[in-house]
């Protein structure tokens, strides 16, 4: 039910599948209500403690009385969370589907179009990049096209990418991460990328 990835010291991801969470007694059996606890239930497995969640203005989750970092994300039975115990992180995970290639000129430059062209599994990284840039700040103003902006990849069942967030005539790279499990695509970032 549970799959803990541990990607570095102080940076693990856990999966949780929410079909078989639900499958468990649960008092409201509502997708919204299993997916809340069911983050709830991922984050005390993985931090091995009970832990309240709090959210800020912009509704990004945050750890209560807790300084570690976490991001959340979830897609039809799957759901995501990344603890990051020293830096901002954010994370997406996304079931490949070609529904994809209707919306990719709304959240694609033109050179990541140029880059992407039609390939699903490359859109959906690309996607799952700007969601995890876009989960650092939270903020609902930052513009897929113009401000998150991702430099060209060539696709692999897992790789690295970087990201780039343009904000307040300031630029943060990040290095980004991706890996397909089953047919979804899992999407994080690893670390901010100092400038030298």
């Amino acid at each position: 039910m549970i799959k803990v990835f541990k990607i570095a010291k102080g940076l693990q991801i856990g999966l949780l599948n929410l079909k078989l969470y639900a499958s468990k007694p649960i008092d409201n059996r509502n997708k919204r209500d299993i997916e809340t606890k069911g983050s709830h239930y991922l984050l005390n497995y993985l931090l091995n403690t009970q832990t309240d969640l709090i959210y800020d203005e912009n509704g990004k989750p945050h750890l209560a009385n807790d300084s570690r970092h976490i991001s959340m994300s979830h897609s039809y039975d799957k759901l995501a969370v990344i603890i990051n115990d020293n830096e901002e992180t954010g994370i997406d995970i996304e079931i490949i589907r070609d529904k994809i290639l209707n919306i990719k000129p709304k959240f694609l430059c033109d050179s990541e179009l140029e880059d992407a062209q039609d390939d699903v599994e490359k859109l959906m990284i690309y996607w799952g990049a700007k969601e995890s840039l876009y989960k650092i700040f939270g903020i609902k103003t930052l513009d897929y096209k113009q401000d998150l902006q991702i430099q060209p990849f060539i696709k692999q069942e897992s790789g690295t990418l970087n990201g780039i967030i343009h904000l307040n005539n300031t630029a943060k790279t990040f290095e980004i991460n991706y890996f397909k499990i089953e047919e979804y695509m899992l999407v994080y970032i690893s670390k901010e990328l100092k400038k030298c």
